[in-house]
């Protein structure tokens, strides 16, 4: 079961929801978010008094948590706000560029998902062409950044682009393969 321990808000909604029919004393705050090693949308009720920013970094683990009260559940891209659909891409690309060493992992690591397909060629954009560049050159040696699969795959100007678009992929549609995003049916929320 994968569990987060770290969300980033995507959108904070102090009074809840605009179309939530309770009377307002009844109402509680919610922030939308996302966690950083799933990439779960997340609906979390902050602690009393506490005011989220977008961006913000807050623990949701199962110790003692200081801006959150709980995890309300995991939400549909569908039910994200449009200003949580907005930043959802900086903030996806943001965890993807500070995890660097997780997805350079998972190019020096991918492997075929069928005899006709491989986990590479899931990336948007990337074809079986450059896949066995990628398998030629990390044969030879892996790969240590983003930078050095650049300079050594030429036609790839930006993997961490590349990871992102799949990730988003992975949260506002259905795919047949996931390579990043945790299914609800292995989540614990």
């Amino acid at each position: 079961m994968v569990r987060e321990d770290y969300a980033v808000v995507l959108d904070f909604l102090p009074n809840g929801y605009p179309n939530d029919t309770r009377p307002m004393f009844q109402r509680e705050p919610i922030a939308q978010a996302i966690g950083t090693s799933s990439f779960a949308l997340l609906e979390l009720v902050p602690k009393k008094g506490v005011f989220l920013q977008p961006h913000e970094k807050v623990y949701i683990g199962p110790d003692k948590r200081d801006k959150i009260h709980h995890i309300a559940g995991r939400i549909p891209y569908s039910k994200l706000t449009s200003t949580a659909k907005a930043e959802l891409e900086f903030v996806v690309h943001d965890i993807v560029v500070k995890n660097e060493s997780r997805f350079v992992k998972f190019f020096n690591n991918a492997g075929p998902l069928t005899t006709r397909m491989h986990q590479l060629e899931l990336l948007p954009g990337l074809g079986k062409k450059r896949m066995w560049e990628i398998l030629d050159e990390r044969s030879i040696e892996p790969f240590k950044s983003f930078d050095d699969i650049k300079e050594r795959i030429k036609l790839i100007p930006d993997p961490d682009k590349l990871i992102t678009k799949r990730i988003l992929k992975e949260i506002m549609q259905e795919q047949k393969h996931y390579l990043f995003v945790a299914q609800k049916e292995k989540e614990g929320y």
